[in-house]
């Protein structure tokens, strides 16, 4: 079952302009940074709310650290902006099947790690009416790193 909005990703060319951005205009602040060798971005996590099932929703905005990253090259397509929206689920393993059953194309046979230590997978934008979707479980305690 879906629980809550975990996030949503925002592509940027600059990271450290965009958080002062998101600082400045709304009084969002960094939780979390890391560096993802994987998917080759650099990401600051910004939290907005904590949620009743004990996660929280953020704005994860993404620089690429790669030309050849995925970000990187929705960029150069498409400009700054929303690139995915991420759903919270406690178990991303069972959702992705029950997603898939349903028709959906989902994009990682085996979920990957994500931001803080999570478990996530995405399904593929043509079966979700265009929109890029995450599917994320938490890691068990939430805790902010930098």
């Amino acid at each position: 079952m879906l629980t809550r909005i975990d996030h949503i990703g925002i592509a940027c060319f600059d990271l450290a302009k965009t958080v002062e951005f998101y600082r400045a205009t709304y009084g969002f602040e960094v939780f979390h940074t890391e560096v993802n060798e994987e998917q080759g971005v650099r990401e600051a996590m910004l939290k907005i709310n904590s949620t009743d099932d004990g996660g929280a929703s953020y704005l994860q905005l993404l620089e690429p650290v790669r030309e050849d990253s995925t970000v990187a090259k929705w960029l150069a397509k498409n400009g700054e902006g929303v690139h995915h929206i991420a759903f919270g689920t406690a178990d991303v393993d069972a959702e992705s099947a029950d997603i898939r059953g349903k028709g959906v194309r989902v994009l990682y046979d085996e979920p990957r790690r994500g931001s803080m230590g999570s478990r996530i997978t995405f399904l593929h934008p043509k079966d979700c009416h265009g929109v890029l979707t995450e599917l994320v479980t938490s890691a068990t305690v939430e805790s902010p790193e930098h």
